[in-house]
Parts: C-alpha cells; sequence; structure tokens
C-alpha cells in the first residue's frame, strides 16, 4: 500500500513533481493493523453521531481566535500610545499568530476543517495572512513530511541544514555540540525566516529541502504573491503610517519572536526527542515497516491530560493521532487517543508520549545534545510510563 493511499495526506489533486517521482519510498509489511485501527476509529464516530469535520466547536474556535488577532492589531497599530503598551498588544498579537496557525491553518491545510472544499481553502490561507504560504505548507509539511516523517533526505521539517542535526543520518559540524543551547534562540526566528527568506527561496528554486516540488503558476502564483502584499502592508505598511520606523520593526520582531518560539518548539516536540526513531530505506526505494508503524515509530505525544494545552496548540499534542488521521479535525483527537493507544497495546506497538510539555522540552534538549556528538548513534531508552487515560 502506498503511502498516499494509506494515509491520504496529499490532500489536493495537485500532480507530484516529475523528477521527483522516481526516488518515493514505498512502505511494505502487513497492514493488519492499520485496517482494525481504522475501523475502530470509524466506529467511534459511528456510535457518537459525531461528524470528522465540521464540528461546532471548532467554528467557535476560529471566532475566538481571529477576534482576538484583529483587535489585538487594531489596538497595536491604532491606540497603542506608550512602549509597555505596544510590548503588551505584540505579544498578544504573537500568541494569536500562533494560534492560527496551529488551530485554524493546520487544520484546513491537512482538509480536516470542513467537508467543503472552498471553507478549507480559506481557512488555508489564513497562513497567508500572517506571513507564511498555504501552498508551500502544502508540500513542505502535508506532503513531504506527512509521508516521510523523520527520514533523512526525505523528511523536509528535519532538515536544517549545517544549523542543526537532528538525525543519526546527517552530517555532523563541529559547532552541533552547542546546538543544544544555541538552537532555543534560532527557534525564535522561525516566523521572521519564513516572512523574509525561506518561501521566496522555495518558490525560486523549486526546492523544499532536498526535495523539488512544483513551482506554484497561474491562481497559486497569484495567491503566493497576494498574501505576501497582504501579510507585508499589515506587518510593515500600514503601521509606517502612523509610527516611527524603529517601533514599527521592533514591535513585528517580539510578535514574530513570540509566534515563532511556539511555533518551533510545539513541532520539535512531536520528532525530534529521544522515543522518537529516525529510520533509514532498508533498500533503495523501500522501507521494511508499514506506514501507520513508521508513523508510530517516530512520533510523540505530550501533555495528553492537559486540556488548556491541548485547546492552545490546536491538538497538536496529539501528533500520534495526528499522524495516522490527519483528515479527521484536532478537536476529536482526545477520544481518538484511547483508541489508538489501546489498539497498539493490544497489537504489541509503540504508542510514545511524554506525559508533560516540561518533559517533552526536555526530552528534545537531550537528543539536541546527543546529536550534537559526534558519531552519536540512538541511546538505548527507558521510557517514563504513560499518564492514565
Amino acid at each position: 500500500m502506498s503511502p498516499e493511499s494509506s494515509h491520504r495526506a496529499a490532500e489536493t489533486a495537485r500532480p507530484s513533481p516529475a523528477d521527483a517521482s522516481t526516488d518515493r519510498l514505498k512502505f511494505n509489511g502487513d497492514n493488519t493493523f492499520q485496517r482494525e485501527l481504522r475501523r475502530r476509529v470509524e466506529a467511534l464516530f459511528k456510535h457518537s453521531g459525531q461528524k470528522q469535520r465540521d464540528d461546532a466547536r471548532l467554528y467557535r474556535k476560529t471566532a475566538i481566535i481571529l477576534a482576538t488577532f484583529a483587535v489585538s492589531y487594531v489596538l497595536l497599530v491604532f491606540f497603542a500610545a506608550t512602549w509597555w503598551q505596544g510590548l503588551l498588544l505584540s505579544i498578544v498579537l504573537g500568541v494569536a499568530t500562533a494560534q492560527i496557525g496551529f488551530n485554524i491553518q493546520h487544520d484546513a491545510g491537512h482538509q480536516a476543517y470542513s467537508e467543503r472544499r472552498w471553507i478549507n481553502k480559506c481557512m488555508a490561507m489564513t497562513l497567508d495572512l500572517v506571513g507564511g504560504s498555504s501552498y508551500v505548507w502544502h508540500w513542505k509539511h502535508a506532503h513531504f513530511h506527512h509521508t516521510y516523517v523523520n527520514i533523512d533526505g526525505y523528511d523536509s521539517d528535519i532538515n536544517l541544514g549545517a544549523l542543526a542535526r537532528f538525525s543519526p543520518q546527517q552530517k555532523h559540524y563541529w559547532h552541533h555540540r552547542w546546538q543544544h543551547l544555541y538552537l532555543w534562540l534560532l527557534y525564535g526566528l522561525t516566523a521572521v525566516s519564513w516572512h523574509l527568506h525561506d518561501d521566496f527561496r522555495d518558490v525560486i528554486t523549486g526546492t523544499i529541502g532536498k526535495r523539488r516540488f512544483p513551482r506554484p503558476r497561474g491562481k497559486d502564483l497569484a495567491g503566493f504573491i497576494l498574501g505576501k502584499l497582504v501579510f507585508f502592508t499589515l506587518a510593515l505598511g500600514l503601521p509606517l503610517l502612523f509610527h516611527s520606523l524603529g517601533a514599527v520593526l521592533l514591535f513585528y520582531a517580539v510578535t514574530a519572536v513570540v509566534a515563532g518560539l511556539q511555533l518551533a518548539m510545539v513541532f520539535q516536540l512531536a520528532h525530534a526527542v529521544e522515543a522518537a526513531a529516525f529510520p533509514s530505506p532498508s533498500e533503495p526505494g523501500r522501507m521494511n515497516t508499514p506506514w501507520a508503524i513508521h508513523q508510530l515509530e517516530t512520533t510523540a505525544n505530550f501533555s495528553r491530560n492537559s486540556r488548556v494545552i491541548t485547546w492552545l496548540v490546536g491538538g497538536l499534542n496529539f501528533q500520534v493521532e495526528h499522524h495516522l488521521f490527519p483528515r479527521i479535525s484536532h478537536v476529536h483527537y482526545p477520544a481518538i487517543s484511547r483508541v489508538v493507544e489501546a489498539t497498539c497495546l493490544e497489537y504489541g506497538v509503540p504508542y510514545h508520549a511524554n506525559s508533560s510539555f516540561g518533559a517533552g522540552l526536555a526530552s528534545h534538549y537531550r537528543w539536541l545534545r546527543q546529536m550534537g556528538r559526534p558519531q552519536a548513534e540512538p541511546a538505548a531508552l527507558v521510557l517514563e510510563p504513560l499518564p492514565e487515560s
């Protein structure tokens, strides 16, 4: 079974780049576990009568987040009169920006927000509103990352070039010995890098990491350009009509760093931790595990018992469930997790979870430190017990 049919993560009908079609990976093995897990999750929805998408909770959440974003922006640009007011509103705006990514755009980009394609498209484009590119994100995250999690050369999310070493297969540089210290500072520049560099580089070169992808054309290119124009108008152009250049750049930086830190840390806790595997193809073009098992071996949850964190990060503390069922809205992940964990236990399949956000951060720190050592290889792990469901 191909990765695309296994998880349906390539949510659009866009063709794959021709020169990448010959180096796709095929996941092999018995898919009995995946079929049974899917059957049980479908039965859960049938029994509860809930819809997998178009959930009222998600629409209410969207209204709250977008209202917070709009109000904090208006207050910052038109009413803030002192530095402390600007600082406070910039922080709120940065949090709201990350909330848009976690809760709205992420579901929509995976076609998990609504049954209606046009609603998903509109909600996915909230990423363009806050400085990213929904087109590039589709290929980088929904296509490359979700299909080939933690496989060096295929998953662009673990490729920061010479800046960091996340995988044992990646080249070690002398400065990696300090990556467990300096990367936390660079994480704060995540959003700034998206705004000013990454998307433009990807579109110009036609590559994301080591992978080629089709450059946007026609409506996609127009959407990319329009999105960037709208963002830079909101972030810099309009504020410059009312404030000095120094003030605008300062509060843009605060907003972007607050958003970037949240985005980077939440996503790193899913895959760049001690429990997660970083497998390599068993032979050219082939992985020796089924796709669903691969997702479980390379992914970890955190803070499953915290409703507050679950709300704030858009269910991305349930990354296991998200990777297995990317087209189901995140509001259902807590309920699905009980089914997934029980099925994993029954079939003897790993289910990785850190008990808290702090435990996840500590595990990420230790993994960075381990990968910073020359010739570092994954050590034997003693995982903390899973929290009770």
